[in-house]
């Protein structure tokens, strides 16, 4: 019998740390379910800060400022930091310099789901940030990102130039505030239920265990 289908839509920026730890809970639970249940997951853009300038901000200072000071600012990327070290991350904070405006790298997630790239894309870019403190916001650091992906570097270039996708970006964007998402990660599953929040492995596993049973027309799965 073929195994029933979910489709999972991922709303996030790759700036988000809580989108990074809800990637790798999510890819463990399609990974523990994979033999029954055959997923399709896609990502969609959404800016944590779209107001940031083009060359970003310091990254320390506008979390400071986010959280409370120095005190607020310790305590919470201690608290991810630890999170992230379950799934498997390696947060560094201290290595991120700049806090980007993220439109030029969710252009080219657009730009590499054209190639077939789009989820490679976006994990490197997450990697990129939150692993390396690779600053997200020069093109001269975008480029190589996507050319360790095979794409044409040259051609990269020329795109992160112009502007193409940025209207499509937008108003996927646009789309997803009036769906009512104002938080991320956010996830739409076979675009009837909305789960939000990097939900615990088990949680994934428990809903698509339910949802696949629905889809298939059975009592199991």
């Amino acid at each position: 019998m073929d195994k029933p289908v979910i489709k999972i839509d991922v709303v996030s920026d790759v700036v988000c740390p809580w989108c990074y730890i809800g990637k790798r809970r999510l890819e463990k639970a399609i990974d523990q379910l994979k033999d029954k249940i055959a997923f399709v997951v896609e990502y969609h853009p959404f800016e944590l800060n779209p107001d940031a300038p083009k060359e970003g901000l310091n990254h320390k200072a506008y979390l400071m400022e986010k959280f409370g000071g120095e005190i607020g600012y310790q305590k919470m990327t201690n608290h991810v930091v630890g999170m992230a070290a379950q799934e498997g991350l390696k947060f560094n904070f201290s290595d991120q310099h700049i806090s980007p405006n993220t439109l030029d790298a969710h252009r080219l997630i657009a730009f590499a789901k054209r190639h077939g790239k789009q989820s490679e894309m976006k994990e490197a870019l997450m990697n990129a940030y939150f692993e390396k403190g690779v600053d997200l916001s020069e093109n001269q650091n975008l480029v190589p990102i996507a050319a360790a992906l095979g794409l044409d570097g040259s051609d990269v270039e020329t795109f992160l130039k112009g502007n193409e996708l940025t209207i499509e970006v937008k108003l996927e964007e646009h789309r997803n505030q009036q769906r009512g998402i104002s938080g991320v990660p956010f996830y739409i599953i076979n675009d009837k239920y909305g789960v939000s929040g990097a939900q615990p492995t088990e949680g994934f596993i428990q809903a698509f265990m339910e949802i696949g049973s629905l889809a298939s027309g059975s009592g199991e799965v």
